[in-house]
């Protein structure tokens, strides 16, 4: 290259939800989340809540600020602290390096102090009764001491591929115990306006399967219709 890019590209212009948008989410579990999206949204299996949610209660939500790291760099996530509004929810990519931590307790202090509700990330995070104590709930694929470096390039802002999702600045995100789910910007009212109906058949089940329900299959029908065949090893 005849010149070097620079180090870290701060991307603004990003549309953002509504605070009405974003407080529809409070409380909904990320399972009802994915069941309004057709079945899909969530994060590889890999990102997981850090400790498995043992010491810190992984529960948030908020609007998405995407940061853009090489592997092994931090660069766009140290922009993350700068960008930040109240109530964002950090995703780092990582490009799914797991040679050294993507963040720890000092970083997450540091947006903890920006505002920020959450945290995920396609590597490891490091310093663990340090993220702890900041309280700053987060998600990643394990622990490593190893030390990232921040020469670039990256990004803050923007769109990124984490736990095989894509993920747009101002995209929905809602995580728990479960796992990261991304709720991409358009599509968000959408979600919103199918969360009541999936609520109320969640509650109908749950009622049933406590009151001894367990014919979750009309077999009867479905061997008249032939959907379903019976066999004999005979």
């Amino acid at each position: 290259m005849l010149t070097e890019p620079p180090a870290l590209t701060l991307v603004d212009g990003a549309p953002r939800p509504s605070p009405e948008q974003i407080a529809a989410f409070d409380g909904i579990p990320t399972s009802f989340i994915c069941d309004a999206l057709g079945g899909t949204g969530a994060m590889a299996v890999t990102v997981e809540p850090v400790g498995f949610g043992r010491d810190l209660d992984c529960c948030a939500f908020g609007p998405a600020l995407v940061a853009g790291n090489s592997p092994g760099d931090i660069i766009g996530t140290l922009g993350a602290v700068h960008m930040a509004q109240a109530g964002d929810f950090v995703i780092a990519e990582a490009q799914g390096h797991q040679g050294c931590a993507a963040a720890g307790d000092l970083l997450l202090g540091q947006l903890r102090n920006a505002g920020a509700v959450g945290f995920a990330t396609d590597g490891p995070m490091r310093d663990y009764d340090g993220i702890v104590a900041a309280g700053l709930p987060a998600w990643c694929t394990g622990l490593s001491p190893n030390s990232p470096f921040s020469k670039g390039p990256g990004y803050t802002g923007g769109v990124a591929m984490v736990g095989g999702v894509r993920v747009a600045t101002g995209d929905m995100i809602v995580a728990d115990r479960d796992g990261v789910v991304v709720i991409p910007f358009d599509q968000i009212d959408g979600v919103i306006a199918a969360l009541p109906a999936i609520q109320a058949q969640e509650i109908d089940r749950d009622t049933k399967v406590r009151n001894g329900f367990k014919t979750p299959l009309d077999l009867d029908q479905m061997l008249e219709d032939g959907r379903a065949c019976r066999k004999s090893t005979n």
